[in-house]
């Protein structure tokens, strides 16, 4: 990814907290952390959230990013995702294929980021649920919150079908289709009946498996 770019990312989270309250003691750090006038430009001239996202999704999926800074870029996406106008961004900036590629990733971290971000952005939004059925992504899920060695992935895995299934009856009846046996799988589940999903969601939490060697 664009080396500058990733530079002010890492730094914008860093230092969210304290640019607004004392931009120039944050232009003086951001000098001794050597940041270019240039990039401090980019900065300071208010990266679009659109910008942002886009940068994250680049160091997530380049071999020049190490996996610390990919998980710095995956929180600061989760973040940003959390609003629904740039949870629907993800679309047309092109964001959903390669976040949901991320959920094969061979890397635990990233998978469990990866749900955590699928979650985040299907809550409450039905454009983002239905992209999940179209990009086929459910059945992964499903595979992830059963069979995933890494228990904080499977957990997070588990959040995201639970965020994706809710009051969106697509999803359920997508998700229903590929439980494994013991659950209701092929049955028809309403997914406005909240009880019913919180019993499908609290099996697959406590779902057996068997630990990696």
């Amino acid at each position: 990814m664009d080396a500058n770019m990733n530079k002010i990312l890492k730094w914008s989270i860093q230092n969210s907290t304290n640019v607004s309250s004392d931009q120039n003691a944050a232009a003086a750090d951001a000098t001794s952390r050597g940041l270019t006038p240039e990039m401090m430009a980019t900065l300071f001239g208010g990266p679009s959230d659109a910008d942002l996202m886009k940068a994250s999704m680049e160091a997530l999926r380049s071999d020049e990013v190490d996996l610390e800074n990919k998980l710095v870029a995956f929180d600061n996406f989760e973040q940003l995702i959390e609003s629904i106008d740039n949870a629907n961004n993800l679309e047309p900036l092109g964001l959903w294929t390669p976040l949901v590629e991320l959920l094969r990733h061979e890397e635990a971290d990233m998978r469990r980021m990866a749900a955590w971000c699928v979650g985040t952005a299907v809550q409450n939004n039905e454009k983002a649920q239905d992209k999940l059925v179209v990009l086929n992504a459910l059945p992964t899920l499903v595979a992830m919150s059963t069979s995933d060695p890494n228990p904080a992935a499977r957990k997070k895995a588990v959040y995201a079908l639970s965020s994706a299934v809710r009051n969106y009856q697509p999803a359920m009846d997508e998700v229903t289709k590929h439980l494994p046996e013991g659950y209701p799988r092929g049955e028809k589940i309403d997914a406005a009946d909240m009880d019913a999903v919180d019993g499908i969601m609290d099996k697959l939490r406590a779902h057996p498996v068997e630990s990696s060697a």
